[in-house]
C-alpha cells in the first residue's frame, strides 16, 4: 500500500486539538489543493469562509448544537456552495443566469465536498486531524445571516482543523461487498455482511 492510501484508510475524526497555531501560508496552501478539485463544468462553485477565534465562531458552535470543538479548533472554515459567483460572470458578459435548477444544487454541493476532501487529504498529510460540523445546517438561516451569505450562497458544512490531542481509532468502515457492485445492484449476503458489521461495530 502506498503512503496516499495508507494517509486515506487511517482517516479519524478529531474533537480535540492542541493549542499550535496553524501559518496562514500553510492553510492557504491546503485551500488551493481544494481548488484543484474536480468542479462540474468548470462553475468552481465553492467559497470558504474562514472564521477566527471569538464571538462570531462561538455564536457558530452554539448554532452547531453546541459542539465546543468549534470554538476551540486552531482554524474552523465554513464550506459554501456559490451561485452567486457564476451570477456575477454571467452579469459581466451581460447574459441573465438562468436559476433555481435543483442540478445547481447538486452540482454546487458536489464540488463543495470534492473541495473540501482535498483541503482535508492536503491538512491530513502534514499531520493534522479535522472535524466535519454538518451540523451548522441545523440554522442554516442563522448561519448565513452571520456570514452575511448573499444571495445564491449557503453553507453546506464547517471544518475544524488543528494539531491532534487525542488519537482515536479509526472507525470500521462497511464491509467492501456492501458498497462495491459489480453491473448491477445485487443486495445477495449484505443481510448477512451487515449483521456482521453491526456486531463489529458494537464492540469498536
Amino acid at each position: 500500500m502506498n503512503e496516499t492510501l495508507a494517509l486515506l484508510q487511517s482517516h479519524r475524526s478529531i474533537r480535540k486539538f492542541t493549542d499550535e497555531t496553524i501559518p496562514q501560508e500553510k492553510l492557504e496552501q491546503w485551500i488551493q489543493a481544494g481548488q484543484a478539485a474536480a468542479t462540474s463544468s468548470f462553475i468552481q462553485a465553492c467559497t470558504v469562509i474562514q472564521v477566527g477565534q471569538g464571538e462570531q465562531r462561538d455564536t457558530l458552535a452554539h448554532l452547531a448544537a453546541d459542539q465546543k470543538y468549534v470554538s476551540e479548533a486552531p482554524v474552523f472554515l465554513v464550506f459554501c456552495a456559490d451561485m452567486n459567483r457564476h451570477k456575477v460572470a454571467c452579469e459581466l458578459h451581460d447574459s441573465e443566469m438562468h436559476k433555481g435548477y435543483t442540478e445547481q444544487f447538486l452540482t454546487a454541493s458536489l464540488d463543495v465536498g470534492l473541495f473540501a476532501q482535498n483541503v482535508v487529504t492536503a491538512a491530513e498529510s502534514e499531520g493534522m486531524g479535522i472535524c466535519y460540523i454538518g451540523a451548522l445546517r441545523n440554522n442554516i438561516e442563522a448561519v448565513a445571516d452571520l456570514l452575511e451569505l448573499p444571495e445564491l450562497v449557503y453553507p453546506v458544512f464547517g471544518l475544524c482543523i488543528g494539531k491532534p490531542a487525542q488519537n482515536p481509532e479509526v472507525k470500521p468502515r462497511l464491509p467492501l461487498s456492501v458498497v462495491l457492485k459489480q453491473n448491477t445492484y445485487s443486495s445477495e449476503g449484505d443481510k448477512t455482511a451487515l449483521a456482521d458489521y453491526d456486531e463489529h461495530i458494537q464492540n469498536y
